[in-house]
């Protein structure tokens, strides 16, 4: 299999990601104090959002590149 191949099966998979699940969060680490024995931390929870025509343009692309001839 060659690398367009390869990389058309790994767009249609994240195209169907981001349909399914809209996005992802993560955790960011905001502040931080430490005084003396006391240790205080402060995390935010963040939610990035994945447009539609993000995940719908990723299964087209990679269903392109699947089908699409190499030259030879």
């Amino acid at each position: 299999m060659d690398g367009l191949k390869m990389l058309g099966l790994v767009l249609i998979v994240a195209g169907a990601l981001a349909l399914g699940y809209g996005g992802f969060s993560y955790t960011k680490e905001t502040h931080q104090v430490d005084m003396g024995p006391l240790h205080m931390e402060m995390a935010e929870k963040r939610w990035v959002n994945i447009p539609l025509w993000a995940g719908i343009g990723g299964i087209v692309l990679g269903g392109l590149l699947l089908v699409a001839r190499g030259k030879k």
